[in-house]
């Protein structure tokens, strides 16, 4: 099977991997964008953790006049309801569990893989992670919505998968707006989902890290 190509990166050279993070870039980035968080997460050793960074295919987006570019589905509107092509959306999701069956296969716990996303990424995480049929240790969804809320079928192995999502409350990109719908629907169904806000655009700040961490941290401790 051909996987998405991927950043590979081990908390540890010292302990067997027992542990697995996805982490999914946002729309024109690559793998490699999130890579260096790595050290900033400070993790112990005892996690050691494999974090793995996808780069999503190059495709034409429509927002952005057609240019070709890495994408995990194509933007058709740039509004508040952000119109999208789902059938793009729903092969990445399925590449992306594709990625976690590796895993599995390398010998980590389905327990033990997280699923993080950023913008695009985190819309495809939802997906990904609530369609999935066995239990996750957890989703991280950072600047993003739920683009398949109205349709997607939850699996109930990944019902209550604890989940952390996190918004900029001055985000021009992904209005705050949708995180909040976002956090508000997946309410109605998990009881272990937490929402934070943080003073920033359409990025990261170093509180937020500090918290992911934690986060982190507290998922893989189990």
């Amino acid at each position: 099977m051909t996987h998405l190509p991927s950043v590979e990166i081990e908390s540890s050279a010292s302990v067997p991997v027992s542990a697995s993070v996805i982490w999914l870039h946002g729309l024109g980035a690559d793998g490699h964008d999130f890579a260096p968080l790595v050290p900033e997460l400070r993790l112990p050793d005892s996690l050691s953790v494999r974090f793995i960074f996808p780069h999503a295919p190059q495709i034409p987006v429509t927002v952005n006049a057609g240019y070709f570019m890495p994408a995990w589905y194509d933007i058709l509107e740039m509004n508040l309801e952000r119109k999208i092509d789902e059938a793009q959306l729903n092969a990445s999701a399925i590449a992306v569990q594709d990625l976690i069956r590796r895993e599995l296969d390398r010998g980590i716990a389905s327990e033990r893989i997280i699923l993080a996303g950023f913008s695009q990424g985190g819309a495809v995480v939802y997906q990904a992670g609530y369609t999935f049929d066995k239990p996750l240790g957890g989703f991280l969804v950072l600047s993003s919505y739920f683009a398949t809320g109205s349709s997607i079928n939850i699996n109930e192995a990944n019902k209550n998968t604890p989940i952390l999502i996190q918004h900029g409350t001055r985000d021009p990109i992904v209005a705050p707006i949708l995180g909040e719908r976002a956090f508000k629907f997946v309410q109605t169904f998990n009881e272990s989902v937490s929402y934070e806000t943080y003073p920033m655009e359409h990025t990261l700040c170093g509180e937020q890290v500090v918290a992911i961490s934690q986060w982190l941290q507290k998922q893989l401790e189990n």
